[in-house]
C-alpha cells in the first residue's frame, strides 16, 4: 500500500473518532450557551475539512510498529493529536491574516463573517480563544485515553514541551519579518516547528507502544531531520506550486513578508541585484503575476532554491537512515520512507 493510501485509509478511522468526539463536544457546549455551541460548532466544520491527517497518523503507525495493533486507547490519542495540531493551526492563521484554510475560511475569519467583516476584533479575540480551547480539548482527550498514568504523564510532558516549542519558533518566525537572519539563525527557528511537531507525534507513539529504549534517540533524531525536510519543502510549495494544486495563490509566505529557506538564500546570495529585486517585494501584499515570476527567477537564478533543495533532501536522507536502524515492524518503516522518498522526489518537480 503506498503512503497515500495508508494516510487515508488510517486518517478515516481517526476522523471517524474525531468526528464522535467533536459532535460531543458541541452538545456540551450547547448546554452552556448558544453562542459557544456555535464557537464549538464552527471548530467542529475547520477540524472536519478534508486534510492528510498527517500528525495523528504519526502517532498511530508508530504504535502500531511496536505493538503491531491499533486500538481505541491509541485512536483516542489520536483525537488529542489533531486537536493539538489544529490549536496550533488556528493561532498561526491568526498571526499570519490568512483567510483561507483547505479550501474554506479561517476560524478567525468565520467568526468575523459571523458578525461585523469590518472589524476584525471579535472574529481574532474568538479565534484566540477557540484555539486554546482546542488544546485543553486535546488533552481531555488523551487524559481520558485509558494509558497508564505514568505512560500519560510522560506523553502530557512531551506535548506540553512540544507546545512551547512550536509558539517559540512562531515568535521567531514573525520577527524574522522584521530583521535580516542567515542560515543558521533559520535553522534554530525551524529545529522548533514542523521538526518539532513530527517528534512530539512520533515520541508519543513509541512511548505507548513501549518502544525499546535504543529507539527512543533514533526516533526523535529521525523525526527532527524528517520535520526540516518537510519544512523546507513544504516552504518551496508556496513559491513554485500553482493555485490550482496548492488551494492558495502562490507567494502567500513571500507577500507576508516570510523568509523560508530558499529566499534567506536568496537574500544572501552575493549577487547583490538578484537579492534586492527579491528584498523590494517581500511583504508586497497582493504580488502581480509578474512580480510572482521575477520572485521565481531571482530564487532559482540566485541559487536560493536549489540550496534549500540540497538540504532538505540532506535531511530526508539522515531520517531515512536513522529509522532503518529502529525496531520498528517493516510495514511501517516502509510508510515512512516511502512519504521521506515523496518529499525528495517532489523538490524536483519545481526548477
Amino acid at each position: 500500500m503506498s503512503w497515500e493510501k495508508t494516510l487515508d485509509s488510517y486518517g478515516a478511522v481517526i476522523e471517524e473518532r474525531l468526528k464522535k468526539f467533536l459532535a460531543e463536544a458541541v452538545k456540551e457546549a450547547g448546554d452552556y450557551h448558544p453562542f459557544i455551541e456555535k464557537v464549538y460548532s464552527d471548530l467542529e466544520e475547520f477540524m472536519l475539512r478534508k486534510g492528510k491527517r498527517l500528525a495523528s497518523c504519526s502517532t498511530l503507525l508508530t504504535y502500531k510498529g511496536y505493538t503491531g495493533k491499533v486500538d481505541d486507547k491509541i485512536l483516542d490519542v489520536c483525537v488529542g493529536i489533531e486537536l493539538y495540531r489544529h490549536a496550533i493551526l488556528v493561532h498561526d492563521d491568526l498571526v499570519d491574516m490568512d483567510n483561507l484554510r483547505r479550501g474554506g475560511s479561517t476560524l478567525h475569519k468565520k467568526f468575523m463573517e459571523s458578525y461585523d467583516p469590518y472589524t476584525p476584533r471579535f472574529g481574532e479575540g474568538t479565534a484566540v480563544f477557540a484555539g486554546n480551547i482546542a488544546y485543553s480539548l486535546a488533552l481531555k482527550s488523551i487524559m481520558n485515553s485509558g494509558f497508564s498514568e505514568e505512560k500519560l504523564g510522560k506523553v502530557l510532558l512531551l506535548l506540553s514541551e512540544g507546545y512551547r516549542e512550536v509558539n517559540e519558533s512562531q515568535i521567531l518566525d514573525l520577527l524574522f519579518e522584521f530583521k535580516d537572519i542567515d542560515v543558521n539563525e533559520w535553522c534554530v527557528m525551524a529545529g522548533k516547528r514542523a521538526a518539532s511537531l513530527f517528534k512530539v507525534t512520533i515520541l508519543i507513539g513509541a512511548i505507548l507502544g513501549d518502544a525499546p529504549e535504543k529507539d527512543y534517540s533514533m526516533l526523535g533524531e529521525a523525526a527532527e531531520n524528517m520535520g526540516y525536510s518537510f519544512d523546507i519543502q513544504d516552504d518551496i510549495i508556496d513559491s513554485f506550486a500553482p493555485e490550482d494544486q496548492y488551494g492558495r495563490p502562490p507567494c502567500v509566505d513571500i507577500a507576508t513578508g516570510k523568509k523560508p529557506l530558499h529566499v534567506i538564500h536568496a537574500l544572501n546570495s552575493v549577487e547583490q541585484e538578484k537579492s534586492e529585486a527579491l528584498r523590494c517585494l517581500l511583504g508586497k501584499k497582493n504580488l502581480n503575476r509578474g512580480e510572482i515570476e521575477l520572485v521565481r527567477t531571482v530564487l532559482r537564478e540566485s541559487g536560493g532554491l536549489e540550496a534549500a533543495k540540497k538540504t532538505s533532501k540532506k535531511h530526508a536522507k539522515k531520517a531515512r537512515e536513522l529509522l532503518t536502524k529502529t525496531s520498528l515492524t517493516d510495514d511501517v518503516k516502509e510508510f515512512f520512507n516511502s512519504f521521506i522518498v515523496y518529499i525528495e522526489k517532489s523538490l524536483d518537480w519545481y526548477k
